[in-house]
């Protein structure tokens, strides 16, 4: 018997491309397989809908000496968490769990944890936004970061998404 050679290539689930762009997405479970472009456009719109607009966490340089803050909110100065989500995107979350019945559904995100391919250790954190089951009124959440932020316009948007709540 001859020896068989694999042909396959992954082709982008958007348009139909192949190439060397196209690869799995996801860094919690295998969302899609996409090429940089398609990635980019789903991303992108995923973020804006679930309200991932934070910038990307900045790598520090081994060689820096300087104290590192973490980051602050713009609009209340208070020190919020930086998480990636699993479309590669980022997220400010509250520092603290909430039970979710203090929580509005659109605010509600968990913390997952990412281990290591074969192996138990642990290498990251990613942000995964809660959807479809709803969580029990005392199951831990994490909030983002405008659903508890002390700004006057993120008090008042927070009022309203909990008002348009269903009971």
């Amino acid at each position: 018997m001859g020896a068989t050679e694999d042909t396959s290539q992954n082709v982008c689930q958007s348009c139909r491309t192949s190439g060397p762009t196209v690869r799995e997405r996801g860094r919690v479970s295998l969302m899609a397989v996409l090429c940089d472009p398609c990635w980019n456009v789903y991303a992108n719109q995923l973020a804006i809908e679930e309200g991932a607009t934070a910038p990307p966490q900045v790598a520090p340089d081994p060689d820096d000496v300087t104290p590192y803050e973490p980051p602050t909110c713009r609009d209340c100065g208070a020190a919020v968490r930086q998480y990636p989500t699993n479309y590669e995107r980022w997220v400010y979350l509250a520092g603290e769990d909430l039970p979710a019945k203090d929580v509005a559904p659109c605010h509600r995100w968990r913390l997952e944890t990412i281990h290591g391919r074969h192996s138990s250790i642990p290498v990251e954190i990613v942000a995964v936004r809660i959807r479809g089951i709803e969580p029990l009124p005392s199951d831990p959440v994490r909030p983002a970061h405008r659903a508890v932020c002390l700004n006057p316009e993120a008090v008042q948007e927070a009022e309203q998404e909990r008002a348009a709540e269903p009971e």
